[in-house]
C-alpha cells in the first residue's frame, strides 16, 4: 500500500508550520525526513497517523495500515516487559511476540516490570511494539533516542526486515541508519507567516 500526500499544509496550536507537501511513500521503501529542530516534523508524523486534522490537501492509503512510534515509548510501566508487548499485540490482533523479543534482545528481561527497566531498555520495548501490530506502514519520531550503539543497529536491522517484507517506513531522525532510504527533507516547506494587517494583530 503506497502512502501518497498531495499538497498538505499542517499546524501546531493554531500556528501553520509546513506547507505545499508532495511526497509518496512505497512499499518496500524507507523515508528519512529530515529538517531543523522546531519545523515541524513530529507534527507531521502526528497528522499522518491520524492523530490531528490538517488545514489543507489529502493523505490517501493510511486508512488502518500506520503503526506510530512517537516521543514516548508506550509502555506501561507496572506490566512486565511480556505483557507489554502482549497488551499491543491484543491491540491489534496479532498473535506472537517472540519476534519482538528477539528482535531488541528483551529475552532476558521477559518478567522484568517494564517501570524497573533502564532509558534504553524502555526504548527498545517501545520499538519491539511496531512488530506486534501487523502494520505495514511505520511512522517513527526519533526512535533511536537513548539507544546505545547496539541497540542503534537492532532498530537498523528491524526496519531492514520490516521493508524486505513489502512494509514501509517514514523516520524522523538526525543520525545516519545505513538504511539505504531517499531523504525528505522538509526545510523548504516551512510554512510562511501570515501578514499581521492592523497593529493590534501583531500583539494576538
Amino acid at each position: 500500500m503506497t502512502l501518497t500526500v498531495t499538497e498538505l499544509a499542517i499546524a501546531r496550536g493554531g500556528v501553520p508550520v509546513l506547507e505545499r507537501l508532495n511526497f509518496a511513500l512505497q512499499p518496500g521503501k524507507a523515508l528519512i525526513l529530515r529538517g531543523p529542530n522546531g519545523i515541524g516534523k513530529t507534527t507531521l508524523l502526528r497528522t499522518l497517523a491520524g492523530l490531528q486534522p490538517p488545514i489543507a490537501g489529502r493523505v490517501e492509503g493510511a486508512e488502518d495500515k500506520i503503526a506510530y512510534a512517537s516521543h514516548s515509548d508506550g509502555i506501561k510501566p507496572t506490566l512486565t516487559v511480556v505483557e507489554n508487548l502482549a497488551f499491543w499485540s491484543s491491540v491489534f490482533g496479532a498473535n506472537d511476540i517472540q519476534p519482538a523479543l528477539d528482535a531488541y534482545a528483551l529475552n532476558e528481561l521477559a518478567d522484568r516490570n517494564a517501570g524497573n527497566l533502564s532509558a534504553g531498555q524502555k526504548r527498545r520495548l517501545g520499538l519491539a511494539r511496531m512488530l506486534v501490530t501487523g502494520r505495514p506502514i511505520w511512522m517513527l519520531d526519533e526512535p533511536t533516542v537513548s539507544l546505545d550503539k547496539n541497540a542503534v543497529k537492532m532498530f537498523a536491522d528491524a526496519v531492514r526486515a520490516h521493508l524486505g517484507q513489502g512494509g514501509s517506513a517514514l523516520i524522523a531522525t538526525h543520525i545516519d541508519l545505513g538504511l539505504d532510504g531517499e531523504v525528505l527533507d522538509v526545510g523548504p516547506n516551512k510554512a510562511k507567516p501570515k501578514p499581521i494587517d492592523d497593529f493590534d494583530g501583531g500583539f494576538l
